[in-house]
């Protein structure tokens, strides 16, 4: 038996709704590997019942699977924001959204973070990031002065297979982007910063006064 077969099997169930939407990215979209699944699933949907966020933000739908794990432990007067660059995911986002019981909670905004967060003129308790991995210092100096003091940053991928630490594989600007991140929020001085070694890296990042 598989490590993640063994977690799998010791963990809350993956919910009817999530379990299609995962299968669905296997079989219909391009790097499925991008979806959260089962395991980092149900750690966002215990984070979030943990901050109890009033406002959520999230920096890259894809398929929906994570948006839906947030929404699924956000307590009820909570919000929560999701954009996605890629117009093609939107119809299906759409719909898989209005099947949730806190579809009316749950606000999609196709097209670049970079120029929609100003627009929301939102502060937020708790952000995913998991978007173009060469923008994420970009996306962080856009939040930080719209952050609620005590708020939670998660940034996904901050491991990246394993590049991080492969020298022969820095050159590429994704890999750059990443390093570039880890290394700027080590050192933020109103950050808090822990890795989890989970999949592809989780960063949390709690945000200082």
């Amino acid at each position: 038996m598989l490590l993640d077969d063994y977690i799998e099997a010791h963990i809350s169930p993956e919910p009817e709704q999530l379990a299609r939407i995962y299968r669905n990215t296997c079989l219909y979209h391009l790097y499925p590997r991008m979806c959260s699944g089962h395991i980092q699933g149900r750690l966002l949907k215990m984070l979030t019942t943990m901050i109890q966020p009033r406002h959520i933000l999230e920096i890259g739908a894809y398929t929906g699977y994570s948006t839906l794990c947030m929404a699924e432990g956000m307590p009820p007067e909570c919000q929560l924001h999701t954009i996605e660059i890629d117009d093609e995911n939107e119809d299906e986002l759409r719909r898989e959204f209005a099947l949730h019981p806190a579809a009316e909670r749950i606000h999609l905004h196709i097209g670049d973070a970079l120029e929609i967060i100003p627009a929301l003129g939102r502060q937020w308790d708790m952000v995913l990031i998991d978007a173009n991995k060469r923008h994420y210092i970009e996306y962080l100096e856009l939040l930080m002065p719209r952050m609620r003091t005590g708020g939670y940053i998660l940034a996904d991928n901050t491991l990246w297979g394993g590049k991080v630490v492969d020298a022969g594989a820095r050159p590429d600007s994704q890999t750059q982007g990443i390093l570039r991140f880890n290394s700027y929020v080590a050192a933020h001085p109103r950050l808090e910063t822990a890795i989890i070694p989970l999949r592809d890296g989780l960063t949390l990042l709690h945000v200082l006064p």
